[in-house]
């Protein structure tokens, strides 16, 4: 029991007893361009009488809520107090809060919020960008490799956070030249390079974007612009107009001519451009039937490589090629040409003349006669006869109905209606019977 307590107690003396970290509870935040950076201490930090405008960035776990500012006042600033004060710009995004102050009020100044135990203060002052120049002979379906690096009033930004939160564009230009193919081709956006170590970045965090891309848009005159775009300001770099041009490869084709023979394809390599000694191409086949071949073309004096293609009929041929070599002005590349298409029509197959055959008349044949029927002479008379009956018929009935005005009776021999009426006759009523004893009477 009571090494537990003295164990408490050395704890408790532990925890308010002061340390080399908790001795200076402010730090001094100067803008100077000296000093861009400095590590929160207690969350605190001063701000001193002579800034008159200050960019902060905190970083704080993704997801969280925007962090909040206590000024030296007590008074507090929130994310959304940005909506009515002028004074106030807050961007609040998913892992950081870039905060912009204008007269901030000078003094010992607060952060409250899940900041990363990493992050620091960034005093973001007059940002800037340094990239490299492009090349000036560059062609289509060239692989270009470029860098560029954000400077902070001209030094390298150290804090490894804050270049999460930035990333190098590349674009093109039209020049709208008339005299090159790409008049009226508007901006190509071309990449988006992070300081992350992934892609094609040699090593991350370390203030320097690096990447590759391929020009695989139209040839002609561009200019190029690389730009970093964050919340609050954007940092563009517009370089001389340079030449795209078409890929220094031309082809020409020979069919094979005999049964066993190769196809021939010749690449012709522009040494106005290139090296021709340089140059080395590898690639795959495609053919018809579905097969692949993959084929190398190593460099030599001369300024064409001839490709052999295996005979499989019509149809048709695809060639990919990679390309690495020098220019003239001793620079090296990397290149992807277009696909080569390289056709067989199909043959059109000659079918033998069917001969003409002999024509002969169709014999004539005899038309049947067809006889009229005639009808007997019995059955005419017959019918003749009754025809007049059934008018005569007729014209009495009309006579007698319409202008004698005598009803028409027909006396027909129904006698089973007659025993009908008999047997109800038989069945008179006791009041009948006695009216006809009376009229006898």
């Amino acid at each position: 029991m009571k090494t537990l307590l003295v164990v408490s107690l050395l704890l408790i003396a532990v925890c308010f007893h002061p340390d080399a970290h908790s001795v200076k509870q402010v730090e001094e935040l100067k803008g100077s361009g000296k000093q861009n950076e400095i590590p929160l201490l207690d969350n605190r930090f001063r701000v001193d009488d002579k800034i008159d405008e200050i960019k902060l960035i905190f970083f704080r776990r993704p997801g969280s809520p925007a962090v909040i500012l206590v000024r030296p006042d007590g008074t507090k600033y929130f994310a959304i107090n940005a909506v009515r004060n002028t004074s106030l710009d807050w961007y609040d995004e998913l892992n950081y809060d870039l905060v912009v102050i204008r007269n901030p009020m000078p003094g010992p100044w607060q952060v409250i919020g899940q900041i990363m135990a990493e992050s620091r203060i960034v005093v973001i002052g007059e940002l800037s960008l340094k990239v490299e120049p492009l090349p000036k002979i560059l062609f289509q379906g060239e692989t270009v490799k470029i860098t560029g690096e954000i400077l902070n009033d001209g030094e390298p930004i150290r804090a490894n956070l804050f270049k999460d939160a930035v990333s190098l564009n590349v674009s093109f230009v039209s020049t709208n030249n008339e005299n090159f193919e790409n008049f009226g081709a508007g901006i190509q956006q071309v990449t988006e390079f992070k300081d992350d170590g992934y892609g094609f970045d040699e090593r991350a965090k370390d203030g320097v974007f690096t990447g590759e891309f391929t020009l695989n848009f139209t040839p002609g005159e561009w200019r190029p612009e690389l730009y970093i775009t964050t919340d609050v300001l954007e940092r563009r770099v517009v370089q001389d107009a340079i030449v795209v041009h078409e890929p220094p490869f031309s082809f020409t084709s020979v069919e094979a001519t005999e049964e066993g023979d190769d196809h021939r394809i010749t690449i012709n390599i522009d040494d106005k451009l290139l090296k021709a000694e340089t140059v080395i191409m590898q690639g795959k086949i495609y053919y018809p039937n579905g097969e692949e071949q993959v084929f190398y073309l190593d460099s030599n004096s001369t300024t064409a490589r001839e490709l052999a293609l295996q005979d499989y009929g019509w149809g048709r041929y695809n060639i990919e090629i990679s390309v690495f070599g020098s220019t003239i002005n001793d620079r090296e590349f990397m290149a992807t040409l277009p696909t080569y298409l390289f056709e067989i029509e199909r043959p059109i197959e000659v079918i033998a003349e069917i001969p003409v055959a002999s024509v002969t008349e169709p014999e004539s044949i005899p038309v049947p006669v067809v006889k009229p029927k005639v009808m007997a002479t019995g059955l005419m008379v017959s019918l003749i006869v009754g025809g007049n009956l059934a008018i005569l018929f007729i014209g009495w009935l009309c006579i007698r109905v319409f202008v004698q005005n005598k009803p028409l009776k027909l006396k027909l021999n129904l006698t089973f209606l007659k025993k009908k009426k008999a047997v109800e006759s038989k069945k008179p009523s006791s009041k009948n019977q006695m009216i006809q004893k009376v009229a006898q009477k």
